[in-house]
């Protein structure tokens, strides 16, 4: 067999046996160095790992993790949804309504679909299951609402597209993703109203004492979470300060919300957020620094270009193609999370998406949307799994929602593949090189 087939076969059967994504990356990797090269060439491995993660625009990752963790800790959740109750009030199927808008707006924030759900699960859940929405639908709907946190800017999943191809202005990518976050968050509501308004469920149940405030006071306290978005793209959109300072504003912010407007946050408490915030991130970058290993050994052996020459040859139709990709990266949303989807397949994906010349802004969000489903459909569903837990449900309970909201997604998605304007339009508009 060839040195390209040895590795692929390992990295496949590693994870399979269970082993951990970034470590199958690396392992496969080395063990394509060593038939396909030369065991002297494992010398590179600690040069490989350091170049992937050696990476100015990484730095925001970590940064974007911190914010989202602060605000969920900052009680900002709970103010956004008593605005949205007191706005909407009353009506079949608002409280279902109220859990997609809290979700877009905190993905506004964190930029991580599973920080949002958790911080909406946890104040949406109890509300929504005493306002007779059974559990399933409900953490299946904010399941799948906060995982247009991937598309909306700003995006920890977008941030790494744009290192992983070359020539992508970050700016142009969150200006691309807002949009389709839009469309696939009414997308989503959609079918939840029409759901809701069948079997009656009332939305009109108070959330914790949200029935004594008026839209004008609880818009009062929300002008803090509903500023952040606008500060994070304002700031970008007018030159003030770049994605990764961007970040750096945002955790600012988010702390001094947390400390003096809300006192939900103690000096304490951002010390482990601190400490949290590092575990997870110390995880991503762990995956992307072993991931190198992977990618300078598949470069080197010509893996990278065997297969996209292999997807090229399948069909000359490139609309097909697009499908066939489309469906293959929904599969591995499946399976994968974000991150290691975008390591591992770009390699592959980028040869093809300049053969066809599909432009690689809107290339990125219809993968972002590919992997948005990906994140609330069994068997691995990250965000699932965490509204699972808030609502102490086993995850095949929602398999029959969860396969609902991935049809109405689907279409959004379509959209979004069949007219490219709705991601282009507006990055065009702000001067953006797309």
């Amino acid at each position: 067999m060839s040195p390209d087939v040895w590795m692929i076969l390992a990295f496949a059967g590693l994870l399979i046996a269970g082993v951990p994504v970034a470590f199958s990356l690396a392992l496969s990797g080395a063990v394509g160095i060593v038939v396909g090269l030369s065991p002297d060439m494992l010398a590179t491995l600690g040069t490989n790992t350091y170049n992937s993660i050696a990476k100015y625009p990484l730095i925001a990752i970590p940064l974007f993790i911190l914010t989202g963790l602060i605000f969920e800790r900052s009680g900002v959740a709970l103010r956004l949804v008593r605005f949205a109750q007191a706005l909407i009030g009353p009506r079949h199927g608002g409280l279902a309504l109220v859990a997609v808008l809290v979700c877009m707006i905190m993905g506004g924030m964190s930029g991580s679909g599973p920080a949002d759900a958790a911080a909406v699960a946890m104040v949406m859940l109890p509300s929504m299951t005493k306002a007779g929405y059974p559990k399933p639908f409900s953490a299946t709907l904010i399941a799948a609402s906060a995982s247009t946190a991937i598309l909306i800017p700003p995006s920890v999943a977008l941030i790494l597209y744009s290192i992983v191809v070359p020539g992508v202005d970050l700016r142009a990518l969150f200006a691309a993703g807002l949009f389709p976050g839009i469309l696939a968050g009414i997308a989503l509501l959609v079918p939840a109203m029409i759901v809701s308004k069948r079997y009656g469920w009332e939305g009109g149940t108070p959330v914790e004492g949200a029935e004594q405030l008026s839209v004008r006071t609880t818009f009062k306290q929300a002008i803090p979470a509903l500023f952040a978005p606008v500060l994070i793209l304002g700031g970008l959109r007018s030159g003030l300060f770049t994605p990764t300072e961007a970040a750096v504003v945002a955790v600012a912010y988010g702390a001094l919300v947390g400390l003096f407007f809300t006192r939900e946050l103690s000096l304490r408490d951002l010390w482990e957020l601190l400490g949290e915030a590092a575990i997870i991130s110390g995880v991503v970058m762990l995956i992307i620094a072993l991931a190198g290993i992977f990618a300078w050994a598949g470069t080197m052996l010509g893996t990278f270009r065997h297969l996209a020459e292999w997807v090229i040859g399948l069909t000359d139709n490139g609309v097909l193609l697009l499908v066939l990709v489309m469906l293959a990266v929904l599969v591995a949303g499946m399976l994968l999370d974000a991150i290691s989807i975008y390591l591992i397949m770009m390699p592959i994906l980028i040869p093809v998406m300049q053969h066809f010349e599909w432009n690689p802004v809107w290339f990125g969000i219809l993968l972002a949307m590919n992997i948005a489903i990906g994140q609330f459909t069994p068997p691995v569903a990250v965000n699932l799994m965490v509204t699972t837990e808030v609502a102490k449900i086993r995850l095949e309970q929602t398999i029959g929602w969860a396969l609902l909201f991935v049809v109405a997604m689907g279409c959004a998605l379509a959209l979004v593949a069949l007219f490219p304007a709705i991601a282009l339009w507006l990055p065009s508009v702000l001067g953006y090189n797309v």
